[in-house]
Order: structure tokens, then C-alpha cells, then sequence
């Protein structure tokens, strides 16, 4: 994957599930990929400053500082007994932010890295603090996140890899990202779903980027689906079990994130559900 750096960043709120469960992950994918793991435990401030009146939140704004760096103290001695085992290189760094302070945190932290890996973001049993550190790592870290499904630790060989293409600029950009990874697996399979009638590909969905593929020693198959599903997610995630497949590549938030968040869209769909690890960049 030539992966030297990976990131997971874990959260207070996670530490009895989510959190913990990405960073087995990316303990286990670093020793695969010989890579160094960079750990960073943030503690959340959950104080509403708004909410206080003149004068009388003084005492309950140090207390819920306190809470969050005593939070962040002990989560910090869980991950470093955990990393204390095992035989890879890594490094830990802890820090206290309030919800809205989380982005610059992340995207400093995941400029420098070659993949951050997160547990699912979205769904029953996550919190704000979940979205903000993987759209953080997107947006304002520009790198690529690679999101575990529920109840899956060890990631997958990812031989077996489908590429969702809309011909979009996040498309692109997560194929590009990926391109290392393409190259080692054995079955590369490029999706297209109800391609448009009228679009530059019209003649030959998802043949340019086919041929880009093959000049870096990609061979890649086309599929094109019709929409019979009600959502783009679900046409996706029925292909990748009829493909048998360990990865999907896909082109992050197409849409803007308060009409996801909103109206829903294939990226928060996708990844509410998905049954297999997403590799996904923008």
C-alpha cells in the first residue's frame, strides 16, 4: 500500500467501542504494512459556553475542562498499554479541545500521514465527535481515510476492490489516492451506476479511466449497474457482495456535508452501512 505513516485518532466518547476498535485496526495494518503508527487521544470539552449566564459558569467551565483532561489522561495509559506489546514502531500525543476546536487538531496531525483509519462515523452509537475527526481528516487534512465497518478488527488483504465511478472530481482524486493499493490487488472492478445518458462517457462509461488504470499496470473490469434500489448506497453495497469483494474505493462527499447530513447522499449512506473497509478520499 506503501502506507509509512498511518494516523487513528481516538476520542473519549470512543474508548468503550468505536475508538478502540479503529486503533486495533490500524495497530494490525501497520504491522502488515511496516508502517509507523501515530496515535493521537483527544479528550472533548462538552461545555455549551452559551448556555451559562454572566458570571455563574466560572466553576462548572474548570470543572468540565478538568473531566476532559482527566478523560483524555486515562485513555491516553489505555492506548499506551496497548501499543506497549506490540513490535511496530509508534507514537502517541494527547490533547484537550472542545467539538469545534477538533478540526485543526486532525488536519494538522493528518497532513503528515500516508492514511488515517477510523471506525464508521456515522450510525446508531457515534457522535458528533466521530464525523468531526473524519471529515477533518478529508476536508481540512487532505488525506485519505480508510473507515472499518462494525465488528471487523483485521483488515482484509483488499484483493478483491471495487471502484465507484461518477466521473466526478472526488472520484478522481480517491482513485488517484489509491492507485498503490490498485496495483497490488488481483480483481479491480470499476462501478458505474445509471451512468448519465448524455455525459462525456456516454459511449464508454468508465473506459478513460480504464485505460489511465492500464498504463500503471492496473487491468480493471467495467460494470455498469442500473439504479433498481432506491439508493446509490444500496446498488453498492449488493455489487460488492455479489463481487465478493474486501474494499470499495469511493470519491467522499459529492454533495455538500449539511445536505448529507440533511437529506442523506451516497458517502453517509455508504457509510452507515457498509460491509466492507471504505477507502475514501476527495
Amino acid at each position: 500500500m506503501a502506507c509509512k505513516t498511518l494516523l487513528t485518532v481516538v476520542t473519549e466518547q470512543g474508548a468503550d467501542g468505536p475508538g478502540l476498535a479503529g486503533l486495533e485496526t490500524a495497530i494490525a495494518l501497520a504491522r502488515r504494512e511496516d508502517a509507523h503508527l501515530e496515535v493521537l487521544v483527544l479528550g472533548i470539552d462538552q461545555t455549551q459556553y452559551g448556555y451559562f449566564s454572566a458570571g455563574a459558569g466560572i466553576a462548572m467551565v474548570q470543572e468540565t475542562l478538568n473531566q476532559a483532561i482527566a478523560a483524555s489522561e486515562t485513555l491516553e495509559t489505555t492506548v499506551r498499554k496497548r501499543l506497549a506489546s506490540e513490535e511496530i514502531r509508534w507514537s502517541v500525543d494527547r490533547a484537550v479541545a472542545q467539538l469545534g476546536g477538533v478540526a485543526p487538531l486532525v488536519a494538522h496531525r493528518a497532513r503528515f500521514c500516508d492514511l488515517v483509519v477510523q471506525a464508521r462515523p456515522y450510525g446508531a452509537g457515534r457522535s458528533a465527535t466521530d464525523e468531526a475527526v473524519v471529515e477533518s481528516a478529508m476536508f481540512d487534512g487532505q488525506a485519505p481515510v480508510l473507515i472499518m465497518p462494525d465488528g471487523m478488527v483485521q483488515p482484509p488483504a483488499f484483493e478483491r476492490v471495487v471502484v465507484a465511478w461518477n466521473q466526478s472530481p472526488e472520484a478522481m482524486a480517491a482513485i488517484r489516492r489509491a492507485l498503490p493499493l490498485l496495483k497490488r490487488a488481483s480483481v479491480i472492478d470499476i462501478t458505474i451506476i445509471d451512468p448519465p445518458a448524455h455525459g462525456p462517457e456516454r459511449s464508454d462509461p468508465g473506459g478513460l479511466v480504464s485505460q489511465w488504470l492500464s498504463r500503471h499496470d492496473v487491468r480493471a473490469e467495467v460494470s455498469v449497474l442500473a439504479r433498481t434500489l432506491p439508493r446509490v448506497s444500496d446498488v453498492l453495497a449488493r455489487h460488492l457482495r455479489d463481487r465478493d469483494a474486501d474494499l470499495l474505493v469511493m470519491g467522499a462527499y459529492g454533495h455538500s456535508r449539511f445536505r448529507e447530513a440533511i437529506l442523506g447522499g451516497a458517502t453517509r449512506d455508504m457509510l452507515e452501512n457498509t460491509p466492507v473497509p471504505v477507502f475514501m478520499a476527495r
